[in-house]
C-alpha cells in the first residue's frame, strides 16, 4: 500500500474482525483512485487472512460522497474509465467477499459510496444518515443490479430514475438499512456479527453467500464499461457538476 493510500484508509486489525475506515475527511471520503486501489488491497488481504467479519465505515461527517471529480478535466476520459472500472472491480471483490461484511453508514452519502456500502450484507445507519445515487445523470450505471436486487425492480426505478434522496429510515423500510442504530451502538453490532459469523464454517457461509447471490459479476461490468466509455464522458460530468 502507498504511502498516499495509507493516509487515506485505515485498517483496524481485531483477530478475527477487521474494520476499514475511510478517513478522507477533507472530501468527504470521496473515493480518489488511491483510496479505491487500498480497499481492494485490504479486502483482499482481510480474505487471505481468513478474516470472519469485515466492517467499513468513514471518518468524520459522513461515510462517503462517492466518486472524487477533483482534477477530472486533467484526465483522459480512459483514465476515468478506467477508475469506474476499478470501483466497479472493487465493489465485486466486497459482494463476493467469504467474510461477513458490515458496512455502517453516517451522514450525506452519494454515488458509489452508496454502493460500496450497498455491497455490505449487514447494511446499518445512523439515523441521520441520507442516501443519494446520482450516476445516471451522467449517463453512468454502476451498482444498479445489486441495488434492484436488494430493494426490488421496480422500486430502484423509482429512487433512481427520479434522483432520489432518501433517508434512514426509508432505507430501513425498503430493505437497503438492514438496521438503523446509533453510532455509539455500532461496536455492540459488530459484536453480534462476529458471533454470527462463528455459527458457519467459513466454507459453508462461502457456499450459502454464493447461492444466495449468483453471479452477475461479468454483466455488471459490461454495464459499466458500457455507459462510462460512451463518448463525451468528460462532457457530461461537467454539466452535472454544473447543474447541481
Amino acid at each position: 500500500m502507498s504511502e498516499a493510500s495509507k493516509a487515506e484508509l485505515r485498517i483496524e486489525r481485531g483477530g478475527d474482525r477487521w474494520t476499514l475506515v475511510l478517513d478522507r475527511t477533507a472530501k468527504a471520503n470521496a473515493l480518489s483512485a488511491s483510496l479505491v486501489e487500498a480497499l481492494i488491497a485490504a479486502v483482499g488481504e482481510a480474505e487471505a487472512a481468513g478474516v470472519q467479519v469485515l466492517a467499513l465505515r468513514g471518518e468524520g461527517r459522513n461515510f462517503s460522497a462517492g466518486f472524487d471529480f477533483g482534477g477530472y478535466e486533467e484526465q483522459t476520459e480512459d483514465d476515468l474509465v478506467r477508475r469506474f472500472v476499478r470501483i466497479e472491480t472493487l465493489l465485486q471483490a466486497l459482494a463476493r467477499s467469504r467474510c461477513l461484511t458490515v458496512g455502517f453508514a453516517h451522514g450525506r452519502n452519494f454515488g458509489a459510496g452508496v454502493d460500496l456500502f450497498g455491497a455490505c450484507r449487514w447494511r446499518v445507519a445512523a439515523p441521520g444518515a441520507t442516501f443519494r445515487m446520482p450516476g445516471l445523470a451522467f449517463g453512468l450505471v454502476l451498482g444498479t443490479r445489486r441495488f434492484a436486487a436488494i430493494v426490488g425492480r421496480e422500486r430502484a426505478r423509482e429512487i433512481l430514475e427520479g434522483l432520489v434522496t432518501f433517508d434512514a429510515a426509508r432505507a430501513r423500510e425498503i430493505g437497503f438499512v438492514t438496521r438503523v442504530g446509533a453510532e455509539d451502538a455500532w461496536g455492540a453490532v459488530l459484536d453480534e456479527a462476529v458471533a454470527t459469523a462463528r455459527l458457519l464454517p467459513a466454507a459453508s457461509r462461502a457456499l450459502l453467500y454464493s447461492v444466495l447471490d449468483g453471479d452477475t459479476d461479468a454483466a455488471d461490468m459490461a454495464d459499466l464499461v458500457r455507459s462510462a466509455s460512451a463518448p463525451g464522458l468528460k462532457e457530461r460530468i461537467r454539466a452535472y457538476l454544473a447543474a447541481r
